[in-house]
């Protein structure tokens, strides 16, 4: 069968490590700069949220035992704004750690919202629509008053 091939050429191989067991990067890719997000203001919830989600990171990367007022303080220092925010209690009504805690940003008429915890599998983000009640999170919130 090999001489019916048609007279394409042999594939390139690819390159091997000194061991020739491992592929190696190609010399010809250069790594992408990927540019670190930013708060955009006047663009919508959605086109913010790399930047709410890097800030949420970067509370998770420096504590993994992070709380709800550690979330908002990163949140306000990364320039959104406290009154529109939302944070659920980080101990439950048996003053147990919760095993999650939302918190949020009303940003352009809608919501950015952030959960985390053991509960949840980690940090997740997400924009979600504003409630019929003009907030974001359903329940008992904590007062932001600090």
């Amino acid at each position: 069968m090999a001489g019916c091939t048609g007279g394409s050429a042999a594939p390139t191989p690819t390159p091997t490590d000194a061991a020739g067991d491992r592929p190696t990067p190609s010399s010809s890719t250069a790594p992408v700069d990927v540019p670190m997000p930013t708060l955009a203001p006047d663009l919508s919830a959605t086109e913010n949220l790399p930047y709410f989600d890097y800030v949420n990171a970067g509370v998770v990367a420096a504590n993994a035992g992070a709380n709800g007022r550690a979330f908002i303080d990163a949140l306000v220092a990364g320039g959104f704004d406290k009154a529109k925010m939302q944070v659920t209690s980080d101990t439950t009504t048996l003053d147990t750690p919760a095993d999650s805690i939302q918190f949020s940003v009303e940003f352009q008429g809608e919501c950015l919202v952030g959960q985390y915890g053991p509960a949840s599998g980690g940090y997740h983000g997400a924009v979600r629509p504003l409630l019929g009640t003009g907030r974001c999170l359903v329940g008992q919130t904590v007062p932001i008053d600090w």
